[in-house]
């Protein structure tokens, strides 16, 4: 799950079930009591109708838990992190980040940084199209060290550079999903 729409479908599905549930967040549910066997193959069946995906082995949820926390950094928190990439996700996923790393790279056949790096630039694009800060503004909400910089990842990205792009109205962005 990667979106609050997603969060609903889930949240809709348990309670067709008769599941209780604590709490439904980006990519996990906090389910009350045990879950049999039916009603699980039922919620799976229900998920995928609605273009989801019930996940049960430790390998994926752990992938997830690492994309979920890169999007939520990403695209929904204001606040820079005081800690690298690496020791931030260590922390906030108690594992070891070379595990993770390894891990992410084996499943999703890319590295975090590149996925990350994936996800700062479509945000940069976002706050391009509304067109309410100028690049020295993007630049330090996103947390690059310059303009320059954040010019440079852009490009290397999207083949375009930021000035670039803005002028093109009609360049069509990414969903998080896609990506």
């Amino acid at each position: 799950m990667v979106c609050i729409r997603c969060q609903m479908v889930v949240k809709s599905e348990l309670e067709k079930l008769g599941l209780l549930y604590v709490d439904v967040k980006i990519g996990e549910a906090d389910i009350i009591g045990e879950v049999n066997p039916e009603q699980l193959k039922k919620l799976d069946i229900a998920l995928r109708k609605s273009g989801l995906q019930l996940m049960d082995d430790r390998k994926s949820i752990l992938v997830e838990k690492i994309k979920n926390a890169i999007i939520d950094m990403v695209h929904y928190s204001d606040e820079q992190i005081k800690l690298n990439l690496s020791d931030y996700l260590g922390e906030h996923l108690k594992h070891n980040y070379t595990y993770l790393a390894n891990l992410f790279s084996e499943v999703k056949g890319i590295t975090i940084e590149q996925f990350y790096l994936k996800h700062k630039i479509e945000k940069v694009k976002e706050l391009i199209v509304y067109d309410e800060l100028n690049f020295s503004e993007i630049a330090y909400k996103m947390h690059y060290s310059s303009v320059a910089h954040l010019s440079n990842q852009f490009k290397k990205i999207t083949g375009l550079t930021p000035s670039h792009f803005k002028m093109l109205k009609n360049k069509r962005r990414n969903t998080l999903e896609d990506i």
